[in-house]
C-alpha cells in the first residue's frame, strides 16, 4: 500500500489550500482513509476520517472549516482547507487501516503565517 499526500504550502491566515492523498495498491472503494497532522513538538492528531460511504468525521478544531472527500474513481482522497489559521500548521498525512496494518503516507507541510 502507498499512500501519497501533496498540496501542501505557505499560506497566509484566513487563506486556503487543498491538500490530496493518492492511494496504490489498495482497494480504494472500501476503505476509510483519514487525514492526521503533527505540529513540532506535538503528537500526531485525526484531523478528518472519511468512510467508504462518504460520511465524514472532523476534529472539533477544524469542523466548519476543513472538508474531507474522496473520489473511488480517482482512488483519492482530498481536504479543502478554508480560513486558515496559524494552529493549523504542521505536516499532514493521509492515513489507511488496511487488513489490521497503519498505512501512512510520506507528509506534506503546511504552514499558515500570522
Amino acid at each position: 500500500v502507498q499512500l501519497q499526500a501533496s498540496g501542501g504550502g505557505l499560506v497566509q491566515a484566513g487563506g486556503s489550500l487543498r491538500l490530496s492523498c493518492a492511494a496504490k495498491g489498495i482497494h480504494f472503494g472500501i476503505n476509510t482513509f483519514a487525514w492526521y497532522r503533527q505540529a513540532p513538538g506535538k503528537q500526531r492528531d485525526l484531523v478528518a476520517r472519511i468512510s467508504s460511504g462518504g460520511s465524514a468525521n472532523y476534529s472539533d478544531s477544524v469542523k466548519a472549516r476543513f472538508i474531507i472527500s474522496r473520489d473511488n474513481a480517482k482512488r483519492a482522497m482530498y481536504l479543502q482547507m478554508n480560513s486558515l489559521k496559524s494552529e493549523d500548521t504542521a505536516v499532514y498525512y493521509c492515513y489507511v487501516h488496511h487488513r489490521s496494518r497503519h498505512f501512512w503516507g510520506r507528509g506534506t507541510q503546511v504552514t499558515v503565517s500570522s
